[in-house]
């Protein structure tokens, strides 16, 4: 699915834009993931798993996503630079279709300038003019406080809780969260 350009000024007044991602945006998106992993413990990879992201992998999910009827795929980008990656997926059987998923990654610098609300104001929009929709769903690591004022602050209340599901190589186990908001009509 592809989403049109809109531009967007960060609380620093700093200029950005999303859009669909384009073949321009592959190294940046690679750049990004493994920046991200480097960055925070509250992404589900560690750096030397980003090893795989090549070129060829990403222009096909670009490829496959901005040609999907149920994916939308954001980047952010200040200038040049992929800061921000989004992903909505949307149930493919009858039994989910009412259901769709975020995830959402933003470099640390980026972080509390407003980009994550724009982005999810996007995604709830896009959710919303789909009739079948009636949630969205997302999940977060324990720990991850400012992830969860985020969601909370979209709407999104904890449903369940998966104890132990992440394992950090020094041997801190961390709890996964389930989040859902109900999209009302």
């Amino acid at each position: 699915m592809l989403f049109d350009k809109i531009e967007f000024v960060l609380k620093d007044n700093r200029k950005v834009n999303i859009s669909s991602p384009t073949y321009d945006d592959i190294q940046g998106i690679i750049d990004l993931l493994k920046n991200d992993a480097e960055e925070t413990i509250y992404v589900i990879v560690y750096p030397e798993e980003c090893e795989s992201n090549t070129p060829e992998k990403e222009k096909a999910i670009f490829d496959r996503v901005n040609n999907a009827e149920n994916e939308l795929l954001l980047l952010a980008r200040d200038g040049n630079k992929v800061i921000a990656c989004a992903h909505l997926s949307f149930g493919a059987y009858i039994k989910t279709r009412h259901r769709c998923f975020i995830t959402i990654q933003i470099m640390k610098e980026y972080w509390g300038l407003g980009l994550g609300s724009k982005i999810f104001e996007e995604f709830i929009k896009v959710a919303e003019k789909r009739k079948e929709i009636t949630q969205m769903e997302l999940t977060f690591i324990e720990g991850n406080d400012r992830a969860k004022a985020l969601y909370e602050k979209m709407g999104f209340v904890i449903v369940g809780k998966k104890p132990n599901a992440i394992k950090l190589k020094d041997g801190t186990l961390l709890s996964m969260f389930e989040m859902v908001k109900e999209i009302k009509r």
